[in-house]
């Protein structure tokens, strides 16, 4: 069977100073469609370069990135990024920025409907006429990541969408994300400093090693969801990923 998406032997180097800073070697890796996946590692290792390059904000210096088997290159709308920061337009309303981008590609009816599910579905349906100054972190980022769905992309890559968020919202957030996945069943790329968080979230989890960037272990989660933390076989698995980041 092809792979969903499939990065071949991904190769990124950048310049520095009058050489050059290998920031990914021979990276290779496959996801089903449908699949979650989060990728962890320490500081430096790569993860949001290989997000980029996936997104086609950056361009690998060797290898190929293979969506249902085509070659892919650049930016797409089958494939939207969601980042650190919500980075919503501060003079639109919520549902404004929702629909940024996809006005003026679907017929309004469906807009607005398209809006207004996903509104719904993040919970912010009384926010609608809200500007993005008049909601708290959290909210913001359920705004990003409807925006993001709107597009209706193939791939959701997810570059670490709560790490500034405190611990609470960061938990609810991690819930509403796991809901709106299970809905929609988007492909998605999560990646995460958090153990926990991958081990939440994720149906498989990679980790990778430093200096050079590179696929250190592909490990499965076998929980069901929803998971808990506190379960014993959860904690073993959690020292696994811990120690092989830490030999990394």
């Amino acid at each position: 069977m092809v792979p969903f998406l499939e990065l071949q032997n991904i190769f990124k180097h950048f310049p520095l100073g009058k050489g050059q800073l290998q920031a990914l070697a021979d990276v290779s890796m496959s996801v089903a469609e449908g699949e979650l996946i989060c990728l962890v590692g320490s500081s430096g290792c790569g993860k949001t370069t290989l997000l980029r390059i996936i997104a086609g904000l950056e361009k690998q210096t060797a290898g190929r990135v293979l969506l249902k088997d085509r070659e892919i290159a650049g930016c797409g709308r089958e494939r939207i990024l969601v980042f650190q920061e919500p980075r919503l337009f501060p003079w639109l309303t919520l549902e404004e920025n929702i629909a940024f981008g996809i006005k003026g590609r679907v017929e309004k009816n469906l807009l607005r409907r398209i809006v207004q599910d996903l509104l719904q579905m993040i919970g912010l349906e009384d926010f609608a006429q809200a500007t993005p100054n008049q909601l708290s972190g959290g909210m913001a980022q359920r705004a990003a990541i409807a925006r993001a769905l709107a597009a209706d992309p193939l791939i959701l890559l997810m570059d670490e969408p709560f790490s500034a968020l405190d611990t609470q919202t960061r938990g609810e957030l991690q819930a509403d994300f796991l809901r709106l996945w299970q809905i929609t069943r988007k492909t998605c790329i999560h990646v995460t400093h958090d153990i926990d968080e991958a081990l939440i979230l994720g149906q498989k989890i990679i980790v990778m090693q430093t200096a050079p960037g590179r696929i250190r272990e592909m490990i499965p989660v076998p929980f069901p969801y929803p998971r808990c933390p506190d379960n014993p076989e959860f904690l073993v698995l959690k020292k696994k990923i811990r120690d092989a980041i830490a030999a990394a």
